[in-house]
């Protein structure tokens, strides 16, 4: 069994990754270790990754990546642009910055996001209610946008959580993936 930090691509942003305008610059927000920082560049896209730690990250800046140190939650007020064709965003949740997500999508753009939701303190971490979703939650944080795809409840692959995950887009939907 894989943990938490061994973890391969997110299956659901490999799913939904073709709503995002091939080469479009994408914002692959706390991005961690990169692993779909990655994926992102290998499929073409121009990638802007942030996180509050840079270290794993920084080998793959390039001209096709630009790897960018925020500390997201108690750093300087950090403001997204507001033209990303995509933003990714896995096992993290700030409150604070999901109306900003939403507004950071060009037209078409799309979000692929996935994190705990309340009940995961069952099976580990996050517990803090801080960090886990409400049930519905990211339906009403991206009402603005078309929602693709939603779930929420329990999974036990690649380990057992319980998890809430979107995509969706802004603007009507010309394909789906």
């Amino acid at each position: 069994m894989l943990t938490k930090g061994e973890e391969a691509c997110a299956a659901w942003v490999s799913r939904f990754l073709p709503l995002i305008p091939a080469g479009g610059w994408v914002l692959d927000l706390a991005a961690g270790r990169g692993r779909h920082t990655r994926l992102l560049v290998e499929r073409g896209y121009r990638v802007h990754a942030v996180d509050r730690d840079t270290t794993t990250l920084r080998p793959l800046a390039g001209p096709r990546c630009q790897v960018e140190m925020v500390d997201l939650e108690t750093g300087e007020p950090w403001k997204l642009g507001d033209s990303y064709d995509g933003i990714v965003v896995t096992n993290y949740l700030h409150r604070p910055l999901l109306p900003a997500i939403a507004a950071a999508l060009a037209p078409g753009g799309a979000v692929i996001y996935e994190t705990f939701a309340q009940g995961n303190e069952r099976f580990g971490r996050p517990r803090n209610p801080d960090f886990l979703l409400r049930p519905g939650e990211l339906l009403g944080a991206f009402a603005a946008l078309t929602t693709i795809a939603f779930e929420q409840g329990e999974v036990a692959l690649p380990y057992p959580a319980v998890i809430q995950r979107i995509a969706a887009v802004s603007g009507p939907v010309t394909q789906l993936p």
